[in-house]
């Protein structure tokens, strides 16, 4: 039985708790309207100039450390990392530095969801429960199945019950619980120091009628298919579907057919996994350290990896939106993650204007942004796939003022970046 899942007991909501929710619901995922630059670098041609933009950036900044990799015409032109991955230490953060990227791992969901579609296991209007080992109704809309589709394009109406998921963050084993970091954890989390529970039944807890964590909030009353909710529970489902279908644990399953084509070889679901010098620490401010944490629902938000693997992976995606990889699927494979799969107006003009396979697109755009207490990450690509790029920081943005300065920080670099890729 799970670690007793009454150790969820529901948190009390405060500021802290709600700003972290504003960012687990996909906030970074914003309009371009919101980081419009206000007066792009004009002489950023070469990728010393870069480096040299990029570095006067990070020193007027509130970001520990952060990784960059832009990638244009098929190849990477530039890649570099600045800062400290543990200040404490004095490690500098590396391109073979490892860190959490948030909700950019559900694009590994999408990779896996795909995968699975074409070795035949469902298709995207397979009804869950045609797969599922138990059956799942959404009690408020019995009659209304779930597909596969709506779970990857957050349509389900499974919800993400804000209380429930909060206490699901938990400080791992082992982590001192006396610094300031693992005490803010404790008090504006509720998180408790304990093993991570499997999966499976963390799902069942919660979709189950006679689960612990079972609550009415935990479903909308719309029918699938016409409301968009961003759910991070309903992702972590559509990786279980994954696993039940084809039979592989999902961090396996993701290790096969994703990260080992690709050759990502310091990528991963699990902290143990990695040497401890190469993860990065977390920081609420340059001053507070995060005790290492993790989450049961850990595919939505928990890939580990680094700047050198994850652009192994942008290379893909881009060469696979123009038609032009066979690496992880067929090119109908790839043209699937990247096709609009909603009417136009279902996902909400601040977010984007599509939605495919979990990835946002929104016009000309391709992307996918990730935040946790402690890492705030972007990453995105034009429709064409000639040009794009990300950016890794162990940096958080879990509260208004660290908002404000993440949404400075990171303008300033895209700016900078669209310099660079404008003048090669």
């Amino acid at each position: 039985m799970l670690l007793s899942m009454k150790a969820y007991a529901k948190q009390p909501l405060n500021l802290f708790s709600l700003l972290i929710l504003f960012l687990l619901l996909g906030s970074t995922s914003c309009s371009k309207e919101d980081n419009q630059p206000s007066n792009p670098p004009s002489s950023i041609t070469t990728p010393a100039a870069l480096t040299a933009a990029l570095t006067e950036i990070y020193q007027d900044s509130d970001a520990p450390g952060f990784a960059v990799s832009v990638v244009k015409n098929d190849g990477i032109i530039y890649q570099q990392t600045f800062g400290q991955a543990n200040i404490e230490a004095n490690i500098a953060y590396s391109n073979q530095t490892v860190q959490a990227i948030g909700s950019i791992s559900k694009t590994f969901v999408a990779a896996a969801i795909v995968k699975a579609i074409e070795q035949g296991h469902f298709t995207l209007e397979t009804d869950i429960n045609d797969i599922l080992p138990i059956e799942l109704v959404n009690p408020k809309q019995a009659d209304h199945p779930i597909l596969v589709k709506h779970l990857v394009t957050h349509t389900s109406g499974l919800l993400d019950n804000i209380e429930i998921y909060l206490a699901g963050y938990h400080i791992l084993p082992g982590e001192d619980l006396s610094g300031t970091g693992a005490q803010l954890l404790q008090e504006a989390l509720g998180a408790s120091q304990r093993p991570t529970a499997d999966l499976d039944e963390f799902l069942a807890e919660y979709y189950l009628e006679d689960g612990d964590l079972y609550a009415s909030n935990n479903f909308g009353a719309i029918d699938p298919g016409t409301v968009w909710n961003y759910s991070n529970i309903a992702t972590s489902l559509a990786a279980y579907l994954v696993e039940t279908a084809t039979g592989v644990d999902f961090r396996t399953y993701v290790a096969a057919h994703i990260l080992e084509p690709l050759g990502m070889s310091h990528s991963g679901y699990d902290i143990s996994e990695f040497d401890p010098q190469q993860v990065a620490t977390l920081y609420w401010d340059k001053n507070t350290p995060l005790p290492a944490y993790s989450h049961e629902s850990y595919p939505d938000g928990s890939l580990m990896t680094s700047n050198e693997d994850l652009s192994k992976y942008l290379l893909d995606m881009m060469k696979g939106v123009k038609g032009q990889s066979s690496t992880l699927f067929s090119p109908a494979g790839y043209d699937l993650l990247f096709t609009g799969l909603l009417p136009n107006g279902v996902v909400p003009a601040s977010i984007a204007k599509n939605q495919g396979v979990f990835w946002f697109l929104d016009n000309n755009t391709v992307q996918h942004s990730g935040a946790d207490p402690g890492t705030t990450c972007l990453l995105e690509f034009d429709r064409s796939g000639e040009s794009g790029y990300f950016l890794l920081t162990n940096m958080d943005e879990s509260t208004e003022e660290h908002s404000v300065a993440w949404r400075q920080f990171s303008t300033k670099i895209e700016q900078a970046i669209n310099a660079f890729i404008e003048a090669n």
